[in-house]
């Protein structure tokens, strides 16, 4: 039984490398405190991946968060295809029903102020709901750029925000990655 879970974790880790081996070029998302400045040049200096400034031109996309940011981010670099809708067979069309002339918008009940609105949309409605469950600090994955799948990820918090830690970060993670592609 253990030999089968060895195998197992072993054929998972192969596929998950087969799919990071894949990756020639990459962009890089702004990140916090400017660390992705930190992280292009260590990845460029290494020759780890061949680093874009054309997002659509990406194989792949790090970023320091998941979720509907990244999602929406990665919907604007590269709209996922519309599914091939297969062809309904048409249907009459109703008529619209006229409306009674003698009826006007006087003659409609008017909503009494004193009771709320059920179905009513709110005033004051965000675009989007903003939360930072997505952002971790020290935390960089690798998304594929067209199966939105995260392909590699590392946690490696800097101590502080200095250049000179942010750089020895990106250069621990850099090395984490290029281990990883062997």
């Amino acid at each position: 039984m253990k030999r089968l879970l060895v195998v197992l974790s072993c054929s998972g880790a192969l596929a998950c490398a087969a799919d990071l081996a894949g990756v020639r070029s990459v962009y890089v998302l702004p990140m916090s405190h400017g660390f992705d400045q930190y992280l292009v040049n260590r990845l460029t200096n290494d020759h780890v991946f061949l680093v874009v400034t054309d997002p659509k031109l990406a194989d792949a996309v790090f970023s320091d968060r998941v979720g509907e940011s990244l999602q929406d981010q990665l919907e604007s670099i590269a709209p996922t295809p519309a599914p091939a809708k297969a062809e309904e067979p048409k249907k009459a069309e109703e008529p619209q029903k006229a409306e009674d002339p003698k009826k006007t918008d006087k003659d409609k009940p008017e909503p009494d102020p004193q009771k709320p609105a059920l179905l009513a949309d709110t005033v004051n409605k965000l675009s989007a709901p903003q939360n930072n469950f997505g952002r971790s600090k020290g935390t960089v994955f690798l998304v594929d750029s067209k199966s939105r799948q995260v392909l590699w990820s590392v946690f490696d918090e800097p101590k502080d925000s200095s250049s000179r830690q942010l750089d020895r970060t990106a250069s621990d993670i850099v090395n984490r990655l290029k281990h990883d592609l062997k």
